[in-house]
């Protein structure tokens, strides 16, 4: 990939709604992605901020499993994300 490509990338990813989960409890966390992925789910893609807490990815993805969204864990360069896709 070039990097026009990688730069065209990058600015469409600045443009995607993001849900910022830093700080909160599980049991927050679970409310809120629950209520960011069905306010958001007809502007997909959506990036869910979870830094690297397995625990806190995976009450990420029991709610998009859920819910029966299709998702992708972070990318080579930063594993802190979850972006939900369809």
């Amino acid at each position: 990939m070039g990097r026009k490509q990688k730069r065209k990338n990058r600015i469409k990813n600045e443009n995607c709604p993001k849900l910022d989960l830093h700080g909160l409890t599980y049991e927050q966390a679970r409310v809120r992605t629950e209520d960011f992925v069905l306010e958001k789910q007809y502007n997909l893609p959506v990036d869910i901020i979870t830094g690297n807490s397995d625990r806190m990815k995976e009450v990420v993805k029991q709610v998009l499993n859920y819910y029966g969204f299709n998702f992708i864990e972070g990318d080579f360069y930063n594993r802190g994300y979850i972006k939900v896709i369809s």
